[in-house]
């Protein structure tokens, strides 16, 4: 008898976590590593609740490639001169307007449809 798979039908297996922007697959020494920061830095930014890092059963801290794609982008406006609080704020107007816009996007599609259809 083979030995049974240590993932369910439901978890994703390996393969899929590597591909989810979601994961949270990066400690913080290597997430600081890989945005060329510290890891204080990647704390103050979790205090300003800019990103909140999930945590291992051991209570690290853990983070995902999104989660790095935010921190990396409020250590460029740290790296300009931005207070850290400022650029964490900057950093949540930007993907609120950028949300906002894909949103927007999404709504005029239909309406474009209906326009074409009524001529």
């Amino acid at each position: 008898m083979p030995p049974e798979s240590p993932e369910s039908p439901e978890s994703p297996s390996a393969t899929d976590r590597l591909d989810d922007d979601d994961y949270p697959a990066y400690t913080m020494g290597r997430a600081a590593e890989m945005i060329g920061a510290t890891p204080g830095f990647l704390r103050a930014i979790g205090e300003a609740r800019l990103i909140t890092p999930l945590r291992s059963e051991g209570g690290h801290r853990r983070y995902s490639r999104y989660q790095l794609r935010i921190a990396a982008r409020a250590r460029e406006l740290v790296d300009s001169g931005t207070p850290i609080d400022a650029a964490c704020r900057i950093v949540i107007l930007e993907d609120q307007l950028e949300e906002a816009l894909r949103l927007n996007d999404a709504l005029r599609q239909p309406a474009a449809g209906r326009g074409e259809a009524d001529s």
